[in-house]
Formats: C-alpha cells, sequence, structure tokens
C-alpha cells in the first residue's frame, strides 16, 4: 500500500486517507501540478489555504519558525488534534501560504498515517475530503463514491470521526485561539503560562 501511495503522489495524483477526524485528501506540498489537481477537485476557492501535514514533531521547524510559545504547545500537544499557524520558512511555495508567509501544521495522532507520512518523507497538504461547501467524509467508502477516478489513491480505512483540531494562531504577539477542538482554550492557557 505504501509504494502505491508513493507512487500517486510522485505522479502529481490526489490521494485520499483517514485523519483522527475526518478523511483527508493529500499531495506533495511543493508540487503545483498536484495542487492546482487538488483545488479542482474540491472546487477550492484560491484564497484559502491547506494545512501541511508532518510525519513528526521534530519536523515542523524545517518548514517553520519556531519560538518558545510554539515550543511549548509542541511538546505539550503534537502529535496530536492541534493545527499551529506559524510564519514559513523559505522551502514553503509561496503558493501555499497565498504569499502572507504563514503555514498551518499539523502532525496528526493516527500512528497509520504517521507512518505513510515518514515513508512518504515529505508533507502534505491536507484539505477534509468534500467538494467545498459540503460537509467532510468519514468513511473510505463515501469518498470512493464522492471522488472515484479523480484520485489516485484511497486508503480504504474510516476517519476516527473526532472534532475537528483547534486551530491555534502563533504568528502575532499573542497566541490567538481560531478554532477550538478537542484541545480547549484553558488547555493552551495552562501550557503557555
Amino acid at each position: 500500500m505504501l509504494d502505491e501511495i508513493l507512487e500517486a503522489l510522485n505522479q502529481s495524483k490526489v490521494i485520499a486517507f483517514p485523519t483522527e477526524t475526518v478523511m483527508g485528501l493529500g499531495v506533495f506540498f511543493d508540487d503545483f501540478e498536484a495542487y492546482s489537481r487538488l483545488n479542482q477537485i474540491k472546487n477550492r476557492p484560491e484564497k484559502k489555504p491547506y494545512t501541511m501535514m508532518l510525519a513528526s514533531p521534530s519536523e515542523i521547524e524545517k518548514y517553520a519558525f519556531i519560538d518558545e510559545r510554539a515550543q511549548k504547545i509542541i511538546k505539550a500537544f503534537v502529535p496530536g488534534a492541534i493545527t499551529l499557524l506559524l510564519k514559513s520558512k523559505d522551502v514553503v511555495p509561496n503558493y501555499v501560504t497565498h504569499n502572507t508567509g504563514v503555514i498551518g501544521v499539523r502532525v496528526p495522532d493516527m500512528p497509520i498515517i504517521r507512518e505513510m507520512l515518514d515513508f512518504i518523507k515529505k508533507p502534505l497538504l491536507v484539505p477534509s475530503a468534500n467538494r467545498s461547501g459540503e460537509k467532510p467524509f468519514i468513511k473510505a467508502s463515501d469518498v470512493k463514491k464522492e471522488f472515484g477516478k479523480e484520485l489516485g489513491f484511497i486508503v480504504e480505512i474510516d476517519a476516527l470521526g473526532q472534532n475537528p483540531s483547534t486551530i491555534i494562531d502563533l504568528t502575532g504577539e499573542d497566541a490567538k485561539i481560531i478554532r477550538e477542538g478537542p484541545i480547549s482554550k484553558q488547555d493552551i492557557e495552562r501550557v503557555l503560562l
């Protein structure tokens, strides 16, 4: 299965796989052809950036700048259901950040997906598996029905259906919770004090 996933990604195809929350779609973060295909499949407005999914917390600093606050959050909650908005490094293409210089990073808390990310050796851009404005899918069979041949590979395991990840913006002076998910504002405040 891992070889087939890598082959699909190397051919600029979009893959689908489960996460702790919903089914996700993924392409290599630095593949513009695949990125364009992903936008087309999702019918997604150009201005909405995708989260970058990484295999381990130690990889984050390759792609984003980490200050003391970010280090505390990473140590406490990563891997897990949290997305950190950080200032991106030059290795992240401008089209990924929509020229904002900000990237959302997440390390999933699902061993099979971390194993996949570790095997393919590159971060993925990952939105939820759905057309824009529709409800994200939890079941792999629904993704297959909806997207079918538009995808290069589908990992046929269902998502765990937990709440969407907490999103925290660490690009400004104050840490801002953009969306509260499984990790609460209080949890984060305790760590940052």
